[in-house]
């Protein structure tokens, strides 16, 4: 059997799809390590493994290109659901798929399922199911020390955990320097994914992201809401934002109890087929 998976991006974070109902092979670690590999296999900032078909719901495991698991993407949970849309798993226009970080709510806003509309469930700011090391708070507005710097960061579980940190001004190679530290540093007994925000105004802000597992990338849904998140926590928007980032933008909405949606676009690239010898470098890890 030829192992084949499909290439899909998010605004620019690029995932391959890998449903094992159709490949024998299995992924582990390593070979998933390998998958992602931009010098040595396909290149990717990640793996959406599934649909895992369920009584009731259908689920999937998304692996972070350094081969560990990562709980939720929103970027990813997107582009699964197109997925699931083109492979014809799912014929309505809303459904509910179970990630490792928890139930999301999928709603596609048009026919081919290239815009849609996620329930990405509530942001929690306590330092337990975040988590943030320390007495059970939440975590806002905290002094936090990376690179010999302090810096005041904002953390939020969007059943993956995140540090915000507001900024007047923002860049790539300024997340990429944080982010490095950031990631493993102690304060995160799981490590964290690592946004810089800039207010713009009432119902915009713009965010340079340093994934946990992934590095630096264009654009991260989880990491989206949770910007959106703190910047309504701390009050310096509204519920409703424009989030900006370089791959492009995402709306977020926040409801009254911290439930957040997610709507943005994705689009799908190529399927795949792997050759022969590749596929058995990849059995064999």
């Amino acid at each position: 059997m030829k192992t084949v998976v499909e290439r899909y991006h998010g605004l620019g974070n690029d995932y391959l799809v890998f449903d094992p109902n159709k490949n024998d092979l299995k992924l582990n670690r390593e070979n998933a390590a390998m998958l992602c590999n931009r010098n040595l296999g396909l290149g990717s900032d990640g793996i959406l493994e599934g649909p895992f078909i369920g009584e009731k719901h259908m689920s999937l495991k998304i692996w972070n290109p350094d081969g560990s698991i990562a709980e939720k993407s929103g970027n990813g949970v997107r582009i699964f659901a197109k997925y699931l849309k083109d492979a014809g798993y799912v014929q309505k226009k809303k459904y509910h798929l179970q990630t490792d970080g928890g139930m999301v709510e999928i709603a596609y806003l048009n026919e081919d399922g290239s815009r849609l509309r996620i329930s990405m469930g509530k942001l929690s700011f306590w330092s337990d199911e975040i988590p943030v090391a320390g007495e059970r708070r939440e975590v806002i507005n905290e002094d936090m020390v990376f690179g010999n710097m302090f810096y005041p960061a904002t953390c939020v579980s969007v059943g993956n955990p995140h540090c915000v940190i507001p900024m007047d001004e923002i860049s790539e190679e300024l997340v990429r320097r944080l982010g490095s530290v950031s990631e493993t540093a102690r304060y995160f007994p799981e490590r964290v994914n690592t946004e810089i925000m800039k207010v713009i105004d009432n119902s915009n802000i713009a965010i340079e992201t340093f994934e946990r597992g992934a590095g630096y990338t264009m654009a991260n849904g989880t990491g989206a809401c949770a910007a959106a998140g703190v910047a309504y926590k701390l009050g310096l928007t509204g519920n409703k934002v424009i989030v900006h980032m370089p791959g492009g933008d995402l709306q977020v909405e926040i409801d009254d109890d911290w439930e957040t949606y997610m709507t943005g676009d994705v689009f799908y690239v190529a399927k795949i087929s792997l050759s022969s010898e590749f596929t058995e470098k990849l059995r064999a890890l």
